[in-house]
């Protein structure tokens, strides 16, 4: 029989996608690629992948696991050989323990569907990021997302306590642990967080939520170099303690861009610094919060680490500075086709390689070549994007190897939150040593004799 009717016997009709209808979806999410896969499966719940997976390792069919298609890394790539898994028939949020505050749910449920149903019960589920209307748990999970609370909450894999995951000839391995604590041996879920799917497809998780802050304190501050950033950095942390929950930067090119140039924002702060600096602190009292920031923000001004400050006095203003961190369309149209990284280096070392990817970048291209440089500092992490003109693959290799290349001597990561999938397999090198590559590659090998879980991706 066609393995792909044995899995429509699976799945059904509506688990099925094939011919123009598989052409018609998108793939990415930004809709100006389309699914190149031969066919697309539905399935609704973990004991119908596991037979699809089953049929698909009889068949030796390359399989490729899709979330909300918001990856930057080209990880959900399909090619015409290989069928796609989306889990958009696997939305369901099955149970809230809101006294030992955890939440298990399917892994198509959106991020921001969680974040709903985490509020009704007067709950967060910590990890938040741009995409979170897109993006879906299991996509979470797979590349270990980070975000814009990783600073005090964690990466996905903090957050997670315990998860489902078919592995490729079909067996479900269920490691749906819902303690805080369990050291009974190996803690399997570690091994599908971060990978991918090339070691197993996720289908469910146990994730841990936290108790709603009912105050937001959100500043943003101008600074003028980059000493004085880490001072900033510095009281901070000293000041708010387990209060602060963000702590994000946009180089001056970023915030003259997107908050400016524009047109699309209200520039809170004038043009001319070189840093803008988001500080947010969430806690249980409004007042005290508030004036703890204002204090850390006085004191900022009077010691010289910025020039100006503005403490959002509404939820309307604090939104409006958030807004501008979080602008994708503005970048989109003065800067793609561009290279689009996701880095992250210790902060001493944070500086120069700036300076010195951007003296790298004019010796290369002089004026032809833009570029911004923007991210979550407190946790290390830089997203910069690239954009040479005239645009070719020869210049995204060039500028890949302009940032990529320094890291390895500042003990910096190539991937801080995006994954690796095919965009940046090449340069894994620059932040695993051989050993690990060898046995990851042991891994999968073991995992996945056949090599049909997200082929070629990663390793």
């Amino acid at each position: 029989m066609d393995p792909l009717e044995a899995i429509r016997g699976v799945v059904g009709d509506a688990g099925l996608v094939t011919g123009e209808d598989v052409q018609a979806r998108p793939g990415d999410w930004l809709g100006k690629t389309r699914c190149g896969a031969k066919a697309v499966v539905r399935p609704r719940d973990a004991a119908e992948l596991s037979e699809v997976m089953k049929l698909c390792a009889a068949a030796r069919q390359p399989v490729v696991p899709a979330g909300g298609l918001t990856g930057l890394a080209h990880g959900a790539d399909a090619t015409g050989d290989e069928v796609m898994v989306s889990f958009e028939r696997m939305r369901t949020v099955e149970a809230i323990d809101p006294v030992a505050m955890t939440m298990t749910v399917q892994a198509g449920v959106p991020l921001q569907a969680v974040h709903a149903a985490a509020a009704e019960h007067g709950l967060i589920y910590a990890v938040d990021l741009g995409a979170r209307g897109s993006c879906t748990i299991g996509g979470n999970i797979s590349t270990n997302a980070g975000g814009n609370s990783v600073i005090r909450y964690g990466m996905t894999r903090d957050n997670v306590l315990g998860l489902e995951a078919v592995l490729a000839d079909g067996t479900i391995v269920s490691s749906m642990n819902s303690l805080l604590k369990n050291n009974a041996a190996f803690d399997l879920k570690q091994l599908f967080i971060g990978s991918e799917g090339t070691l197993g497809l996720v289908t469910r998780a146990v994730l841990r939520l936290r108790p709603m802050p009912t105050s937001e304190a959100t500043a943003i501050l101008a600074v003028s170099d980059f000493d004085n950033l880490k001072s900033v950095f510095g009281l901070a942390t000293k000041r708010l303690g387990s209060l602060l929950s963000s702590f994000e930067v946009m180089w001056r090119d970023f915030y003259e861009l997107v908050a400016i140039e524009s047109g699309r924002h209200q520039p809170p702060l004038a043009a001319g610094h070189n840093y803008y600096v988001i500080v947010e602190a969430t806690g249980t009292d409004g007042a005290r919060d508030a004036a703890l920031v204002e204090a850390m923000l006085s004191e900022c001004l009077e010691q010289g680490f910025a020039k100006d400050a503005i403490l959002a006095s509404s939820k309307t203003q604090r939104n409006a500075i958030w807004a501008i961190r979080e602008e994708v369309e503005a970048l989109i149209k003065a800067l793609v086709p561009g290279a689009i990284f996701d880095v992250s280096l210790p902060l001493p070392k944070m500086q120069d390689f700036v300076d010195d990817m951007k003296a790298a970048l004019r010796v290369e291209w002089g004026d032809q070549c833009r570029s911004v440089v923007y991210g979550h500092i407190g946790d290390g992490n830089l997203h910069i994007i690239v954009s040479p003109r005239p645009w070719s693959e020869e210049a995204r290799r060039r500028a890949e190897e302009i940032v990529y290349t320094p890291l390895k001597d500042v003990g910096g990561s190539m991937s801080a939150e995006h994954g690796v999938g095919l965009e940046k397999r090449a340069w894994l090198h620059v932040s695993r040593r051989p050993e690990e590559i060898a046995l990851m590659k042991q891994l999968k090998a073991m995992l996945d004799p056949l090599g049909i879980l997200n082929p070629g991706k990663v390793l």
